[in-house]
């Protein structure tokens, strides 16, 4: 059986995983979420996990005028209590960002997917394109073999896809269309999220982001 580490960067470095002093930070995939803001003076890197009320000031404001890129990604770690930012995740030119460490062999191609619930059956909210995938706010790009470039920067990237259940092209292949993993082996995306003009749309999304694969 082939394990799984899922792993963020809290350093600035643009380092791989395990590389000595690179404050890489492995999820405890029970406990761990992500948090997606414009940041605050509490929502913040070392604050202590914030409240509802603390999200909320710190939501991201839709413009009338353009679209927004969502531009603080944040791992709330249960265990430490506190919030550690992934400081080059979103709208940065940046490959060791998040990491999929496995031990061992595959017998498929890791991929990762976004969908609205654990059970893995519909894109249904707001932030996945209210079941339209093409409409989704997620976009993502596998970093496993190069930076993402220049052209990943910005609200139109010309490189990537929009993330949003299991159609074809709406989720990474996670080894570059390489295919199974002959060995052990880490893998890298990056993600960010861009909210369309005047979305006309506020709350809470709560969506589900899977690693899937089989194993030997």
């Amino acid at each position: 059986m082939t394990n799984l580490i899922v792993a963020i960067n809290n350093s600035v470095d643009d380092l791989p995983y395990g590389t000595s002093g690179v404050d890489w930070i492995d999820l405890s995939l029970s406990n761990d979420y992500l948090i997606f803001s414009n940041g605050s003076l509490t929502v913040a890197d070392g604050k202590l996990i914030p409240s509802s009320s603390d999200l909320n000031q710190a939501g991201v404001i839709i413009s009338e005028v353009a679209k927004v890129i969502v531009p603080k990604y944040f791992l709330a770690d249960i265990s430490d209590g506190i919030l550690k930012e992934i400081k080059n995740a979103g709208n940065q030119n940046k490959r060791y960002v998040f990491a999929f460490d496995f031990d061992g062999e595959t017998s498929s191609e890791p991929v990762l997917e976004i969908w609205d619930n654990a059970n893995l059956n519909s894109i249904d909210l707001d932030s996945l394109g209210a079941g339209d995938e093409s409409a989704s706010w997620f976009w993502g790009i596998t970093t496993t073999t190069a930076l993402p470039g220049a052209i990943w920067i910005g609200d139109s990237p010309l490189v990537g896809h929009r993330l949003a259940g299991s159609a074809e092209n709406y989720f990474l292949w996670l080894n570059n269309g390489l295919g199974a993993l002959a060995t052990a082996k880490t893998l890298y995306c990056q993600l960010k999220i861009i909210i369309p003009v005047n979305i006309g749309i506020a709350g809470l999304n709560q969506p589900c982001i899977c690693i899937k694969y089989t194993s030997i």
